[in-house]
């Protein structure tokens, strides 16, 4: 199941985004005392993050029951101006009530291959499982060319079948990353993409409505086993698909 929540402009695309996670968030503790969800860097959901820090979503959310991973991380340290962690530290997390213990990071200072293996450890640690977890919310961003957390083109990562978490050099961007895996990602109950402008509207539709090619965009590798598929966008990046289905 695909849903496609379309907001009309920047402003709304943010408060619709943070009130998606905010309801999500507010489910899952109801339903099972706590909200497991794994963020996305890049400059797209850095306003949804500052929106969620805002006071009055302070008391909307049990925030001692949220528990914060990443979804893909830099090979940086943490206070690097790359990192996806000091990007969501200081949109978010310096000014929320979430407890330091329920914040996971990458650490992506350390050896890549032993941070994923780690990394993978530290997730089993919490769901007490062997089988691939289901996270309540896996956010996403689109890449330009149609990549997702550290899911590039023509990566060995998009073939990864056992692996829940992988260390993958990016060849384009000449770094080494770490990174959610496909089958992981498509274990959750709720993963939303959130993408915004204009510039990403093509490769919204190559990915919604084009041919079946993920090593070449492979974003189209997540679909959820048994959880729902979200696309968070303004209407600009909407623009082809809702023309395309009218």
């Amino acid at each position: 199941m695909t849903d496609l929540h379309v907001f009309p402009d920047s402003p709304s695309f943010v408060d619709g985004s943070a009130d998606f996670i905010a309801e999500l968030a507010s489910g899952a503790i109801a339903a099972r005392g706590r909200f497991t969800i794994a963020l996305s860097g890049g400059g797209t959901p850095k306003p949804i993050y500052a929106r969620l820090a805002a006071a009055d979503y302070q008391d909307r959310i049990a925030w001692d029951k949220v528990h914060i991973f990443f979804g893909d991380e830099r090979c940086v340290p943490p206070d690097d101006a790359l990192s996806n962690y000091r990007m969501v530290r200081e949109a978010w997390l310096d000014h929320s009530p979430i407890p330091l213990q329920n914040i996971h990071r990458i650490h992506g200072e350390d050896d890549p291959a032993l941070e994923a293996l780690r990394y993978e450890q530290e997730i089993a640690r919490l769901y007490r499982a062997a089988a691939f977890p289901a996270f309540d919310l896996i956010l996403l961003g689109m890449g330009d060319n149609g990549h997702t957390a550290s899911l590039f083109p023509g990566t060995a990562a998009l073939r990864e079948k056992e692996r829940w978490v992988v260390a993958q050099y990016v060849e384009v961007m000449t770094t080494w990353r770490v990174t959610f895996t496909a089958p992981l990602i498509n274990a959750a109950r709720h993963v939303a993409f959130m993408a915004e402008g204009a510039a990403k509207a093509q490769m919204l539709w190559n990915v919604l409505e084009g041919p079946y090619q993920p090593d070449v965009w492979p974003s189209q590798l997540i679909q959820p086993v048994s959880g729902e598929l979200h696309w968070l966008v303004d209407a600009a990046v909407a623009a082809k698909v809702t023309a395309a289905s009218a």
